[in-house]
């Protein structure tokens, strides 16, 4: 299974594991639909109270699988990228993502969407959709401006440099660096912790915290979309993707 699903502590939290490390956990449109489903299924269980999304292997994940995002991209509003991501969104329960390496794109964005983001020592982090002649999606030109400043974010956004796990945590985008091979034993203390406080009072503190933005994330998302469906139909993001294909620079 390209995603694995484990149900861990008793059953109290689901993990959602992206399981293809031969492909660096690159996220196919399957993997999408399987993700959006197994969010919908944690939301209306009863036992269900937090959910972990981590990775196999030394990535986290590379973000889209080129050749299956060129081959069904998602340009439509119900497609299975835009499914998950809504689904993450409005999660109504703790989502705890734990970074065990490479988190490119939308491995990135989608933590901006988590309670609690932990990382390894060797996670690094990137949004390269410029240089993939894209733009930027998941809520993050709304999210990130916010988090960091107008100039820091669109550095982040613009060149799509990559940072490592110190400098995510210093943007707020991860809450704790742990020691290097403690990144499992740690999510899981931090887990437990959460299952001990009262379940329907940390939903009515998530929902309070995540309220104000609902209405405005919504809107960005849906600008994001019909921007990024009009940038891969562009001749830039054609060339950019069989650099990448080929190997070479675009040109």
């Amino acid at each position: 299974m390209d995603i694995e699903v484990r149900d861990d502590h008793g059953g109290k939290a689901r993990a959602l594991v992206f399981n293809r490390p031969a492909k660096r956990n690159a996220l196919t449109v399957a993997m999408y639909a399987a993700l959006a489903d197994e969010l919908a299924r944690a939301a209306s269980s009863a036992a269900v109270r937090a959910v972990v999304i981590t990775g196999t292997g030394d990535t986290f994940t590379a973000g889209n699988d080129i050749n299956d995002f060129v081959a069904d991209p998602p340009v439509s509003d119900d497609s299975h990228v835009v499914r998950f991501l809504k689904a993450l969104v409005s999660f109504p329960k703790p989502v705890v993502a734990a970074v065990n390496g490479a988190a490119i794109g939308i491995g990135t964005t989608m933590l901006l969407h988590c309670d609690l983001v932990l990382a390894s020592p060797t996670a690094r982090f990137q949004l390269p959709f410029v240089k993939l002649g894209l733009c930027p999606e998941g809520g993050s030109s709304l999210l990130l401006p916010r988090m960091l400043g107008l100039q820091r974010a669109s550095e982040v956004l613009l060149w799509g440099e990559p940072f490592d796990a110190r400098a995510a945590r210093d943007m707020g985008l991860v809450n704790e660096v742990v020691e290097e091979g403690g990144l499992l034993a740690s999510t899981a203390s931090r887990v437990e912790r959460l299952l001990e406080l009262p379940p329907d009072a940390i939903a009515a503190a998530k929902e309070l915290i995540r309220a104000p933005l609902r209405a405005e994330l919504a809107e960005t998302m849906l600008r994001e979309a019909n921007a990024f469906q009009k940038r891969l139909a562009s001749s830039e993001a054609a060339e950019a993707f069989a650099a990448f294909v080929e190997k070479r620079k675009p040109r």
